[in-house]
C-alpha cells in the first residue's frame, strides 16, 4: 500500500513538472524575444514602433517621378537664417545644437554615420558605415572607453569648429499629387580648424548622416530661430523640411561628377554665375508647373516650334484684325436714310 502511494505520487510530481516546464520555458523564449527586437531596433536606428508613433516623418520621396535634380549646399553657421543650428555651442539643459544633438546619437548607436569619401559623393549604404571610434581617433577628439563604452565630456565635443555643413537636397516633382517637394536627403558636419601660422581655416568633413534615419530624433529637438524673441522655437525637423535653411550651391548631379568649382575654374565671376543659373532654372521650374505660367504646353509654344503653324497662326492673326478694322469703320459711319424720292428731313416744328 505505501509503495503504491509513493509511486502515485512520483506521478504526479513527473505530471506537474512536464506541466510547469513549457511555461518557464515559453518566459524565456518571449525574454529572448523582446532582447532581439530590441537589439535589431538598436541596430536599425533605435526607432521603436511607438517612437514612430509619437515622431511621425516626412513622407519619403517615391522612387519613381518624373523630374528631379539633386543638389548639395554649403550651409554656413555664421549667417543669420542658419546660426539657429550652431546655439548654444555647449549643452544648456537639454538645449543642444544639432552637432552636438547628432554625436550624441551617434556615439550612443541610435544612428548609423557614413564615410566622406575624397570625390564628396556620399554612399548610404550598409558598406559605408563608420565606427564613431574611428571618427574620434581621425579628427583627435579626447574619448574614454569603459566596458566596450565610448564617452565624450560636452567640452570636448567640436561643436565650435563645426561651422558649417553640406546638405544633399532633392528637388523633385510627384504627379502622383501633382506637387513641387525640396526634400533634404543627408547632410555632413564640416569641421574649421585653422593652422598654427594663423591662415585660412581647413575644412575638415566629418561623416554624413542620412536625413530619414535622424529625422525622428530631430522632431524632439527644438531650436531658436530669431534673435528678437527667444519664444520663437521651432523643431529641427520643421526647419529642414520647411527649407528654412540658406545655402550656396556647390555642386549638382551632373554625368561628369564635376563640382561648380571644377567647372569654373579660379574664374570667381564664372562661379557666381553658375550658381545664379541653377537658381534661376529651379524657379522657373517650379512656377511654370501650374497655371497660366505654364507656356510650353500652350498653343504659342506649340506654334513657334512649327514654323507652318507659325505663319497660318499670322495669317488668321491678320484676318481677324482686318475684320475688325472694316467692321469698326463701319459703326463710325453716320446712318442715313434714302428713297426715291431723295432725303427726308424731319424737324420739329412750332405752332
Amino acid at each position: 500500500m505505501k509503495r503504491s502511494i509513493l509511486i502515485f505520487a512520483f506521478f504526479n510530481f513527473l505530471i506537474a513538472t512536464a506541466v510547469a516546464q513549457p511555461k518557464l520555458r515559453r518566459n524565456q523564449v518571449q525574454t529572448q524575444a523582446q532582447q532581439k527586437q530590441q537589439q535589431q531596433q538598436t541596430k536599425q536606428g533605435g526607432m521603436t514602433d511607438r517612437m514612430r508613433i509619437m515622431y511621425p516623418t516626412a513622407v519619403d520621396m517615391p522612387e519613381e517621378v518624373v523630374w528631379r535634380r539633386d543638389i548639395y549646399r554649403e550651409i554656413n553657421l555664421e549667417e543669420e537664417s542658419n546660426a539657429g543650428l550652431y546655439d548654444p555651442v555647449e549643452p544648456v539643459g537639454k538645449q543642444m545644437n544639432l552637432f552636438t544633438y547628432v554625436f550624441k546619437l551617434a556615439l550612443s548607436g541610435y544612428i548609423p554615420v557614413y564615410e566622406y569619401r575624397l570625390d564628396g559623393n556620399e554612399v548610404l549604404e550598409a558598406s559605408s558605415k563608420v565606427d564613431m571610434k574611428t571618427v574620434l581617433d581621425n579628427y583627435h577628439i579626447f574619448y574614454e572607453e569603459k566596458d566596450g563604452k565610448l564617452k565624450v565630456d560636452n567640452s570636448d565635443i567640436p561643436s565650435a569648429e563645426v561651422k558649417m555643413y553640406y546638405l544633399k537636397e532633392s528637388a523633385y516633382y510627384d504627379q502622383a499629387n501633382s506637387s513641387f517637394h525640396i526634400k533634404p536627403v543627408a547632410f555632413c558636419p564640416v569641421m574649421l580648424r585653422e593652422d598654427d601660422f594663423g591662415g585660412e581655416a581647413s575644412k575638415y568633413p566629418l561623416f554624413w548622416v542620412k536625413y530619414s534615419e535622424v529625422e525622428p530624433y530631430l522632431s524632439r529637438q527644438s531650436i531658436k530661430t530669431s534673435d528678437i524673441n527667444d519664444a520663437a522655437m521651432m523643431t529641427l525637423d520643421d526647419y529642414f523640411t520647411m527649407n528654412k535653411y540658406k545655402g550656396k550651391i556647390y555642386k549638382t548631379a551632373n554625368r561628369l561628377g564635376k563640382t561648380l568649382a571644377q567647372i569654373a575654374g579660379n574664374d570667381s565671376t564664372k562661379y557666381t554665375a553658375e550658381q545664379r543659373r541653377i537658381e534661376q532654372e529651379l524657379e522657373a521650374f517650379r512656377n511654370n508647373i501650374f497655371g497660366d505660367k505654364m507656356k510650353r504646353d500652350s498653343l504659342d509654344s506649340i506654334a513657334a516650334a512649327d514654323p507652318k503653324a507659325l505663319k497660318a497662326q499670322k495669317k488668321s492673326r491678320t484676318a481677324r484684325t482686318s475684320k475688325t478694322e472694316k467692321a469698326s469703320s463701319k459703326s463710325s459711319k453716320p446712318k442715313s436714310s434714302s428713297s426715291s424720292s431723295g432725303s427726308l428731313s424731319v424737324r420739329r416744328q412750332r405752332h
